[in-house]
């Protein structure tokens, strides 16, 4: 599963997930690294969806009424942090994303198909999802 960190996350968090989870089978992308900076939400989705075998790392919310149908037609598994990531420094973000990182490749692994589900930054037991309908 290649993963897909959106332009709403720093670069140097996707390069540093790449680091950890590359030689397991698990490449890490920023948009940056991918496509150029103002490429519209839309765009992105529809090429990684053409592509197959992307997850979505994502802390915007893609509700618009084009972006979200698009979205949900793409066949994409998008994880999307909750509000409670909104207030946190880069580096708080950096620490609960490499502990969140085991589910989110487990989830993704165990996925067939698309799926939308929100990530919150509090990490108890396995690490629970709540499933987002698209």
């Amino acid at each position: 599963m290649k993963f897909f960190v959106d332009n709403n996350l720093p670069p140097a968090l996707a390069r540093a997930l790449h680091a950890l989870s590359d030689s397991r089978g698990h490449p890490v992308v920023h948009l940056r690294e991918k496509f150029d900076q103002g490429c519209k939400d839309e765009d992105w989705i529809k090429s990684l969806s053409t592509e197959g075998g992307w997850s979505v790392i994502t802390h915007d919310r893609l509700n618009k009424g084009l972006e979200r149908e698009v979205l949900s037609r793409a066949g994409l598994i998008v994880f999307f942090l909750d509000k409670s990531w909104s207030k946190r420094t880069f580096w708080d973000i950096a620490h609960n994303i490499v502990r969140w990182w085991p589910r989110i490749i487990e989830q993704s692994e165990g996925m067939q198909g698309g799926a939308a589900f929100k990530v919150p930054y509090s990490f108890s037991g396995k690490g629970r999802f709540e499933q987002v309908k698209l």
